[in-house]
């Protein structure tokens, strides 16, 4: 399955429009290249709806967040959701301030997301209506581990059953979730916590998944975490001792150029449970 999904990215080459964290653009266009899609970052609201039309998928990350970008990401959304364009909702940094908050509810409301990525403490401030971070960070208490990962995977099927989007929690165990199957990740490397923006490369490269698997999100989603998670291992496998998180961000986007079907399927580890 997910060799499958590696390759739909590769012959089909999505068209992604991302509306993103302007910290991590770069390293999101060169990881959605790097996995065989193409990127597209534009952000005016005199624009948004055009270019997002031409796209195969939406990426809308509020990871810096601004009042002028608030309208795009309404209006591109929006666009994608009339043309049956895919969306992916990275609501980065929900519960740090009333302004995330308010805009990725807002967002929620308006626009029909496809799968919405971030930390357990963003998802669940989405699914409360409020909460706390740490910074744009899960909070210590939110971490989800072996001993919480059923209260965790039911958590996330309920939410996805009620915005109607596949549900991707992402952290040290990684959850991905629609209201009746969850895959438990196991993959990655504490040290890609060091680097700013992974998770921002992620939402890109899920958008580009499910954009190239249209009617499988689920599976989809899930072998964008497991690819990343994959590349992260490789990633560190390749450190030298004078090497630190600026070599291993370049090495993770290396692996992903380089990643195949046959690596991805032989390394990744996760389980799938049912309703």
């Amino acid at each position: 399955m997910l060799k499958e999904m590696l390759e739909n990215v590769r012959e089909h080459r999505p068209l992604i429009h991302n509306i993103t964290n302007y910290v991590t653009v770069n390293d999101c266009a060169n990881m959605l290249l790097a996995c065989g899609g193409s990127p597209i970052m534009s952000d005016d609201a005199d624009e948004v709806e055009e270019i997002t039309s031409i796209c195969a998928g939406l990426n809308i990350n509020i990871g810096t967040l601004n009042r002028r970008t608030i309208p795009s990401m309404l209006s591109a959304g929006k666009k994608a959701n009339e043309l049956g364009h895919p969306v992916v909702l990275d609501p980065v940094g929900a519960g740090a301030s009333v302004l995330r908050t308010r805009t990725a509810l807002q967002l929620m409301e308006e626009v029909r997301f496809t799968v919405i990525r971030g930390n357990v403490s963003e998802i669940k401030t989405l699914a409360n209506g409020s909460g706390t971070t740490k910074g744009v960070d899960a909070d210590v208490a939110d971490v989800v581990t072996g001993e919480n990962i059923g209260q965790a995977v039911s958590f996330a099927k309920s939410f996805a059953a009620k915005s109607g989007a596949v549900v991707a929690i992402t952290g040290a165990i990684d959850i991905v979730a629609d209201a009746d199957r969850a895959y438990c990740i196991y993959n990655g490397h504490p040290m890609m916590s060091d680097i700013t923006g992974t998770g921002c490369q992620l939402s890109s490269l899920v958008a580009a998944y499910v954009a190239a698997n249209p009617g499988r999100e689920l599976d989809a989603a899930c072998a964008a975490v497991c690819a990343m998670g994959v590349c992260g291992e490789i990633a560190h496998e390749r450190l030298q001792s004078l090497d630190g998180n600026a070599s291993y961000r370049n090495y993770i986007i290396d692996a992903m150029y380089h990643l195949d079907g046959e690596t991805l399927e032989r390394r990744a580890k996760y389980t799938l449970t049912d309703a």
